[in-house]
């Protein structure tokens, strides 16, 4: 899943006015990942971006993202995962509100999974979800979120809460914490915390 998430964090990242940007997050398991969002071309209306993103586990993305300057978004990217395949996702973002006190966003995703597990024969397979972002004054803000994959039969359920402890024209850093939890007929788990802390630099 963490791909998936990635994919909207990176979607999140607007960069119609900082065009570039790069961050590094240490997540509460112990695992970290890095990812980068850099222009590649723009106008008054529309900026188009590189994306790249790699984990500690060794998950490599690559994609590219289109952000408007009425803050909508699409973004596609492809994903090596160790132990598991590739993964190809499309995402999009719908700004509902931007004001100097709140800032909603709709979030969608698409993702094929594409197993590449010699001893387990698994089909390609679809996961698509979505999630609610706000923000108030850039400062406090929470996502909720599902996503369902029909060949596994399974929900992920997920709420994160977040803060930002700083930020200045060109770095940022933010904290977040939440819980997650998954449900099919096989297996429930119950709500699971997690957490991470996030530094972002811009130019």
């Amino acid at each position: 899943m963490w791909s998936l998430c990635m994919t909207l964090v990176l979607l999140c990242a607007g960069v119609h006015s900082q065009r570039n940007a790069a961050s590094f997050s240490l997540n509460s398991d112990g695992t970290s990942l890095f990812s980068s969002k850099l222009g590649l071309a723009h106008n008054d209306k529309n900026a188009l971006s590189a994306l790249f993103s790699k984990s500690s586990n060794g998950a490599i993305g690559k994609g590219f993202a289109l952000d408007t300057a009425s803050g909508h978004g699409l973004s596609l990217t492809h994903a090596s995962v160790p132990g598991f395949g590739t993964q190809l996702t499309g995402a999009g973002k719908f700004n509902l509100i931007n004001n100097a006190n709140h800032n909603l966003n709709a979030n969608g995703f698409l993702t094929r999974n594409m197993p590449n597990i010699p001893e387990v024969k698994v089909p390609n397979f679809n996961t698509y979800g979505g999630n609610l972002d706000y923000m108030f004054k850039n400062k406090v803000g929470a996502t909720i979120g599902a996503a369902r994959t029909p060949f596994l039969d399974r929900t992920d359920y997920s709420a994160m809460g977040k803060l930002n402890l700083f930020h200045s024209p060109s770095s940022s850093i933010d904290l977040s914490a939440g819980v997650s939890k998954s449900i099919s007929p096989h297996f429930n788990t119950n709500w699971q915390p997690s957490g991470g802390l996030t530094f972002t630099k811009f130019w």
